[in-house]
């Protein structure tokens, strides 16, 4: 309360003495907001009822068998009851501090948070000093993240009562949520000092400390948070998590089970054990964590996202159905999830824009970008930096490398800024400036490159694993785009520009994307002209394949595959005698469940025949082989729709609305072939149906694809450069005249 009982009643005594009603109430209604049952202050509330009279009572509070009676059907959970009595009471008791707050409090405890915020609000209008409300509405803001309303509720409660350990506390704990861990400890700090035991505000200093890369201090609060309560199942889990990014995996472990068993239905703690199983590769383990933890929290967004992609991943589409009537409502509401895992569970790309605004506001709501100014002259050279995981053997650099190799170093110096732990030793040459920064926090990345006076910052991986969108949050240049690695928005603020194709993004679907667009002719993906193809000689027998059957392929991983096309896939193969489908060999589990739902078809499990994994330059020898490449629908083939046309395999595909449906409708537009890029299912399994029948039709399109493999605009990597390049410098003049981001468009 800030002064002791005994002192405020006597000052209400007081006031109620000399006639000054409204102070004496509103000393005893402070008292109720903190200690409802308080018989003495509801006797002194009845005192002053009678000491004004029965004709001005309307305009103070409500008499205390009422309150009584309100606040027992509240605490015993009758909400609905509470409510009505609720606002009975109000109608006659309109000023009422106590009713507004508490109806907010109803409300709040009934998921209505946009109603608890008004209650609160109206409490305030009546009396804005009384710290409780403040603290009260600061908690609902906090969960709409309308982060700073909250945290200016917060330092009110806390300007009204300075020994408010509990809002100190909360404050720190939005500060967190805001990417603003340095503001946080000092708040956090002062929770501690008024209240020198208090387990939370430790935790939570932990977690600031951890934020800040100071571990050693972290685990130091943790622990600390464990000699006054060893239950405490978030210390354990924050534990597990400063393990598991230390790579003690054994650690990790105990801390983890220690958190689920103080707090069995834990949901956070069973997600990242799930997420360390998969590191380990225990697929099947991993989603029966995250079942446990769907169970203990069933409305766990966040979990259901990432057990349905898991799922997804190994094929085990009757687990998903039961859950898939709750697409449209995961990542869209209140709670974040992965948008990466959304892509392939429903191609919306309205849904997939809130799904990753909510994500950037979940993650880096609070960063603040710093401001560059331009220069005096525009440079000799434009400074661009990519940032990324990925500078190894892996699909970006397979399509990127040879790009980065032929910028134009007259016009451009290029930067890399590698935050990944795998060798990158052999793509370092390709950059003028190469930075291994992948253990420094993203501030330090952020303000790294504006020392090196980075002018283009492009980020590869958007919010794909292992990505660090957070480095752009704080401003690592003047211009940030997003290219390549992630198939959709950003849905950040901090994301100037998008690279992409007016296939890829057509005007119909344009509003579903926050970037400013730069379109680049022919296809937005950059390919490698001088990808090596083995010559490996490699037969049909060899990949256990017949010998004179059509052999339909689809080398994506599985968890693009959904029952949609593969029934249309299941068809074709009835329809055409002898043939099979070759796919891609993920993981035994996905074998398994896609030989039993070909069984459930009709077909002979043995008609599915799977892709053991070869070096890149053997799998784009082998897929001369396969006839059709069919293709996925809610995410396409991108990389690998580029190594099967690069190795002469014709791709079927049906456009879709989203970026990540309409991918490999780009590659075959800008290689000539844009009829093999159909807009319907119906029209997708005719034509795979007729050019499995019809030899010479099928013949032709290879033909030309051959042809066009070197003279179109897909592998005209040369051509690919000078066009991007444009983008960039078009860019960057905008932001040297003091222009924003607008849309732009690259003449072919």
């Amino acid at each position: 309360m800030g002064k002791p009982l005994e002192t405020i009643f006597m000052n209400a005594r007081r006031h109620t003495k000399r006639g000054d009603y409204e102070a004496a109430r509103t000393l005893y209604e402070g008292v109720l907001l903190e200690f409802p049952q308080n018989v003495r202050a509801r006797q002194g509330l009845d005192a002053v009822r009678k000491a004004r009279g029965e004709s001005i009572a309307l305009d103070g509070a409500p008499p205390a068998q009422e309150i009584e009676y309100f606040l027992a059907l509240f605490r015993a959970g009758k909400l609905d009851e509470a409510q009505v009595k609720g606002a009975m009471l109000l109608r006659d008791y309109p000023r009422s501090v106590l009713l507004h707050d508490v109806l907010g409090q109803i409300h709040y405890a009934r998921r209505e948070p946009e109603h608890a915020v008004a209650c609160f609000r109206r409490a305030l209008a009546v009396r804005a000093d009384c710290a409780e409300v403040q603290y009260n509405l600061a908690r609902v803001l906090q969960e709409l993240r309308e982060n700073e309303d909250a945290a200016s509720a917060y330092h009110a409660a806390i300007a009204h009562k300075p020994d408010y350990a509990e809002a100190y506390n909360n404050l720190g704990a939005l500060y967190l949520a805001m990417a603003k861990p340095r503001e946080a400890i000092g708040h956090l700090q002062s929770a501690i000092k008024l209240k020198p035991d208090y387990a939370d505000a430790y935790n939570n200093l932990g977690n600031a400390y951890r934020d800040v890369g100071n571990t050693t201090s972290a685990i130091a609060y943790y622990n600390q948070v464990l000699t006054f309560q060893p239950g405490h199942a978030r210390a354990h889990y924050n534990l597990g998590l400063i393990h598991h990014m230390q790579g003690k995996v054994g650690e990790a472990i105990m801390s983890f089970e220690r958190a689920m068993f103080h707090a069995p239905e834990y949901s956070d703690a069973h997600r990242e054990m799930a997420a360390l199983l998969l590191g380990l590769n225990l697929r099947e383990e991993a989603i029966e964590a995250y079942q446990r933890g769907l169970k203990g929290n069933p409305h766990d967004d966040m979990t259901l996202a990432l057990l349905l992609h898991q799922q997804g991943h190994i094929c085990d589409w009757e687990g998903m159905a039961p859950y898939l009537d709750r697409l449209p409502e995961l990542g869209t509401g209140t709670q974040a999830v992965s948008p990466w895992g959304m892509l392939a569970l429903e191609d919306a790309p309205a849904r997939h824009r809130i799904r990753s605004e909510l994500g950037i506001a979940a993650r880096f709501g609070g960063a603040e970008r710093t401001p560059i100014a331009p220069p005096a002259a525009r440079p000799e050279k434009i400074k661009v930096g990519y940032f990324t995981s990925d500078i190894h053997h892996h699909a970006t650099m397979f399509l990127l490398g040879r790009m980065i190799a032929l910028h134009d170093r007259d016009r451009f110096e290029v930067h890399a800024y590698s935050y990944g732990a795998e060798d990158s030793s052999a793509y370092r040459s390709l950059f003028d400036r190469f930075y291994d920064v992948h253990r420094m926090d993203d501030q330090e990345v952020a303000a790294l490159a504006r020392k090196a006076g980075l002018d283009i910052a492009i980020d590869l991986k958007g919010h794909t694993k292992d990505g660090r969108l957070g480095i752009l949050s704080y401003g690592a240049a003047p211009v940030q785009m997003s290219y390549l690695g992630y198939p959709g928005t950003s849905g950040a603020d901090f994301i100037d520009y998008m690279i992409a194709d007016r296939v890829v993004v057509p005007d119909a679907q344009r509003a579903h994307y926050s970037e400013s667009m730069i379109y680049l002719p022919g296809s937005y993906q950059v390919n490698d002209n001088c990808r090596p193809i083995a010559d490996a000689g490699f037969t049909r027998a060899q990949m256990g394949l017949p010998e004179n059957a059509f052999v339909f392929a689809c080398f994506n991983n599985p968890y693009k595959i959904t029952p949609e096309e593969f029934d249309i896939w299941m068809r074709l193969l009835k329809a055409v005698e002898g043939s099979v489908l070759w796919l891609y060999k993920a993981n035994p589990w996905a074998e398994a469940n896609l030989r039993k739902e070909a069984e459930k078809r009709g077909v002979e499990a043995s008609r599915i025949v799977f892709a053991e994994g070869l070096p890149v330059e053997q799998h784009l020898a082998r897929q001369h082989l396969a006839d059709l490449f069919l293709d996925t629908f809610n995410v396409n083939a991108h990389t690998t729709a580029s190594d099967a046309l690069w190795g002469g395999l014709p791709i079927l595909t049906r456009m879709g609305e989203g970026f990540a449906a309409r991918v490999a409708g780009s590659l075959l537009h800008a290689v000539g072939l844009p009829e093999l890029a159909v807009e319907t299912s119906e029209a997708y399994e005719a034509l795979a149906l007729e050019l499995a029948s019809n030899p010479a039709r099928l013949e032709e399109l290879r033909t030309r694809l051959a042809a066009n493999r070197l003279t179109m605009p897909l592998f005209d990597t040369e051509g690919f450069v000078r066009h991007i390049e444009a983008g960039y410098e078009a860019a960057y003049d905008r932001f040297l005249n003091g222009e924003g981001p607008t849309d732009i468009e690259i003449a072919p």
